[in-house]
C-alpha cells in the first residue's frame, strides 16, 4: 500500500481535526465537494460543522480566520490556488503576520497554497509565491518536498502559534508516493541532507528537490528511479 502527497495532506488534516477540537478548515468548496484538488474529500462528513465552505473572497476568508485565531481557534485556510492568495495579501502580511509583534497575542492560522505550474493551468493558476511571503517578518513559510514532510509539516503548521504559509506544489500531489506515513519527522527549521556530495552544495525545496536529485544521478551516469520534473 502506498500514499500520495495529496493523501498525506488529507490525512494530516484529518488527524489535526480529530486531535484538536479548536481546528477547523475554511475555504471555497472544501465541504461536500472536497476542495479543488480533493484535499478535504470526506472530511466534512467525518467532522460535521468543522469543514466549512467560504464565500468567494480570499480577503474575507483570511480576515475571519484571523479573528477566529484571536479567540482561540486554529483555522486551516485552503486557497484554491496560490495565485488567489494575493487577493487577501493585506490580511496576511499586514494583519496576521504583524499581530503578535503589535499585541503579544498569537495568531495561529495555516494557509494552504496549491502552487507551481502544471500542464494546462494557465497564467492564473500557476504561481509560486513562497519567496514573496518569505520576505514578510512574522510569517513562517513551509514548502514540503516529500510525502512524509507534507504530512508532518502540516501537523506542525497547525500547532505553531504563528501564521504559516504552507506551499504544496501541485506536481507532487499525485506523482509522489511513499510506502506509509512517518512516525518521526525533522523539526521545522531543520534542513535535510537528501544526498551527501563532494564538490558542491545545492539548496532547494519542494518539487525541485527531485529535479536536483535526478540531475545528480544523471551526472554520475546512474539510472535514476525518479521522474524528471520536466517529464511530469
Amino acid at each position: 500500500m502506498s500514499i500520495t502527497y495529496l493523501e498525506a495532506i488529507r490525512e494530516a488534516q484529518a488527524r489535526a481535526l480529530g486531535e484538536t477540537p479548536n481546528v477547523y478548515i475554511y475555504g471555497q468548496d472544501v465541504g461536500e465537494f472536497g476542495g479543488a484538488f480533493k484535499a478535504t474529500k470526506g472530511l466534512s462528513a467525518q467532522f460535521p460543522g468543522r469543514v466549512i465552505d467560504s464565500p468567494i473572497s480570499e480577503d474575507a476568508m483570511v480576515g475571519s480566520a484571523i479573528g477566529a485565531a484571536l479567540q482561540g481557534m486554529r483555522p486551516i485556510i485552503e486557497m484554491q490556488f496560490a495565485d488567489f492568495s494575493t487577493v487577501g495579501i493585506n490580511q496576511i502580511v499586514n494583519h496576521a503576520a504583524t499581530y503578535y509583534w503589535r499585541t503579544n497575542v498569537p495568531c495561529p492560522i495555516t494557509i494552504r497554497l496549491p502552487c507551481g505550474g502544471t500542464s494546462g493551468s494557465g497564467p492564473f493558476h500557476s504561481q509560486s509565491l513562497e519567496a514573496i511571503y518569505a520576505h514578510f517578518p512574522g510569517l513562517i513559510v513551509l514548502t514540503p518536498a516529500t510525502v512524509e514532510d507534507a504530512y508532518s509539516l502540516l501537523l506542525d503548521a497547525v500547532a505553531i502559534d504563528d501564521p504559516v504559509i504552507f506551499c504544496e506544489h501541485k506536481f507532487l500531489y499525485y506523482h509522489l508516493k511513499a510506502e506509509k506515513l512517518p512516525t518521526e519527522a525533522l523539526p521545522v527549521g531543520k534542513a535535510r541532507i537528501a544526498r551527501a556530495g563532494r564538490d558542491l552544495t545545492l539548496v532547494t525545496y519542494s518539487a525541485m528537490l527531485h529535479e536536483s536529485l535526478s540531475a545528480a544521478d544523471e551526472r554520475l551516469g546512474v539510472a535514476s528511479p525518479r521522474k524528471s520534473f520536466h517529464a511530469w
